[in-house]
């Protein structure tokens, strides 16, 4: 099976509307996400592309960049650009020319802070887009399960059985071991970075602490905190933020770390199949996790999401702040969500204009004064009210 079965309309409209207003736009995301099925999707004949990993793309551009791409028109497709950041001043002269005669996707597997210059070089021409992994409005709620389990990435979840998935996943994670990591700057021998990942993948949905992660590897705080910024960077960790708020209490204010795929974490943890996640000890984190990378993604949420806690036990697994208004969110593994302390402490202290309680099951229902138990694949649906 291939990517090409599911549909990711709202990824594809995102892109052609970037591409509307920007002379470049880059499509970021991790590896294997689908951004170069996208990409084939976008565009008819009027389209070219290179490959930067190919040795002959690569050549052509390295020698003559701007004199191969400058005859161009239509869409001119770069894909793995984060391999060439010498390209990105030709691209500033080319999106510059009069009429523009060419738009430029760009497709990288790394953040705009780890493709050199990006910002700088481009500042006015660039738009920039995120691709995640496959989400479960895409995959059909009936199929929710599986994808938390395997994982967003399309080849593990469109695989034949649990064990190609697994296999895959394996994969995928010894190639970034061997190769990626160095490209991004991680000088840690593959083994030590497999135990610094897998470390990781023990924490996921806890508070990070660089110091304690460094001192199991021998590394240094700063060594440490900057692997942290390399995986978040690819894509791969997101690193949640504390919210602060004088409420007259003691608040944590270390950040959280999670695995950003679900199907990732499971690998790392060595849990081959369905029954083994959920025998697993974190299948809780888990799936919170699995659930909270969800609303980020499908509520468009990444610039204002954050977590709140208090030394005292209160907590709220993600708040995000819109409009002046601030919305909480609880993951539970449950089809029947209860209201807590906690979750009314949370309502009163943060002043939350609701809170959601997001469950894997499929009815909706009001827990309280707005406190309201939300199925998993209805978070899209709700993004037109915050």
């Amino acid at each position: 099976m291939n990517d090409s079965f599911i549909q990711r309309p709202r990824a594809l409209a995102a892109t052609r509307q970037a591409l509307k207003r920007s002379p470049v736009v880059a499509l970021l995301g991790p590896r294997q996400c689908g951004k170069t099925t996208l990409a084939h999707q976008l565009a008819g004949a009027d389209r070219h592309f290179f490959d930067l990993e190919s040795t002959l793309d690569r050549q052509a551009l390295s020698v003559a960049g701007e004199r191969t791409l400058d005859p161009l028109r239509g869409l001119v497709v770069l894909d793995e650009v984060q391999t060439m950041p010498q390209l990105l001043p030709v691209l500033r002269v080319l999106a510059d020319r009069r009429g523009t005669p060419a738009r430029f996707l760009l497709l990288g597997s790394a953040s705009p802070d780890l493709i050199q210059g990006a910002s700088e070089s481009l500042a006015g021409r660039v738009a920039f887009v995120q691709l995640g992994c496959f989400d479960v409005t895409e995959t059909g709620a009936e199929s929710a399960a599986m994808l938390w389990e395997r994982g967003g990435f399309p080849r593990s979840f469109l695989a034949g059985n649990d064990a190609e998935s697994y296999a895959w996943r394996q994969d995928f994670i010894e190639t970034f071991l061997s190769r990626d990591a160095v490209r991004f700057g991680i000088t840690l021998p593959s083994e030590g970075l497999r135990r610094f990942w897998t470390m990781l993948a023990h924490l996921h949905g806890g508070p990070l602490n660089a110091a304690e992660l460094g001192r199991a590897l021998s590394l240094d705080q700063k060594t440490a905190s900057r692997y942290v910024d390399i995986l978040c960077a690819a894509f791969l960790l997101r690193r949640l933020p504390p919210w602060f708020e004088n409420t007259g209490k003691r608040v944590v204010k270390a950040p959280k770390i999670y695995l950003r795929d679900s199907g990732l974490l499971h690998a790392l943890l060595g849990l081959r199949t369905p029954v083994e996640v959920r025998s697993h000890p974190r299948f809780g984190a888990s799936w919170e996790g699995f659930a909270l990378e969800h609303a980020v993604s499908l509520l468009n949420a990444e610039r204002d999401a954050y977590f709140w806690g208090t030394h005292g036990g209160a907590e709220l697994d993600l708040l995000i702040n819109r409009g002046g208004a601030k919305f909480g969110f609880e993951f539970k593994y449950t089809d029947t969500p209860r209201t807590t302390k906690s979750m009314r402490v949370a309502m009163a202290d943060l002043k939350l204009k609701r809170l959601f309680v997001v469950h894997p099951g499929t009815r909706r229902f009001d827990l309280d004064d707005d406190i309201v138990a939300l199925p998993l694949g209805d978070l899209f649906k709700e993004s037109a009210n915050l």
